[in-house]
């Protein structure tokens, strides 16, 4: 599989997390979801998850398992955000590792092409979808209102060298909101 491949995500949702219903799952056949943690559910540093966010999960759960599967090491942090969305989580990931993916996975007891992993990085989150052979979900980082005015080097690096090794990154939501109008008319 080709560089570019690996890091181009099978959907970029061009939205925040918040964006990701139970009709764009089903569209795309989605049984299960892995979900990052740090900047896909909550601004980094940051313990509490919002209401809007709760009802969301809430409402996704009914019907689809999900696990959070982080990178962070910190088990009060990660821990509370998974206690207070009620879900069952995975510490120190080191993703692009697939390890802790497929410990998740096994527990949903689902096929790797239905799972989903959603997350706001290409080179841990998308690239170990991926290797994995998951349903990959780019989505829109959830920032602290107070650090947004300030840039993100990371983020700003892994989408240039993405970009240059031919990923594309427009959002492919349009498209999905486009056709689902169309079939509602």
């Amino acid at each position: 599989m080709s560089k570019a491949k690996l890091l181009q995500p099978d959907l970029i949702l061009g939205d925040t997390i918040l964006g990701l219903s139970q009709e764009i799952l089903d569209h795309y056949h989605i049984k299960g979801l892995v979900l990052d943690v740090d900047e896909t559910l909550v601004p980094l540093k940051k313990t509490h998850v919002s209401e809007e966010l709760k009802q969301s999960i809430q409402h996704i759960r009914q019907k689809t398992p999900i696990w959070l599967v982080s990178n962070n090491l910190s088990e009060s942090r990660i821990g509370r955000i998974a206690n207070s969305l009620e879900l069952p989580y995975l510490l120190g990931a080191v993703k692009p590792s697939r390890r802790k993916l497929r410990k998740a996975i096994r527990a949903m007891e689902l096929p790797i092409p239905q799972v989903a992993m959603v997350g706001d990085r290409l080179f841990t989150d998308v690239l170990a979808g991926n290797r994995m052979g998951m349903f990959t979900i780019l989505v829109e980082p959830m920032v602290d209102p107070a650090i947004a005015a300030r840039s993100y080097p990371i983020h700003n690096f892994e989408v240039w060298l993405s970009q240059k090794l031919g990923v594309s990154l427009m959002s492919s939501q349009n498209r999905f909101i486009k056709r689902h109008k169309k079939r509602k008319k």
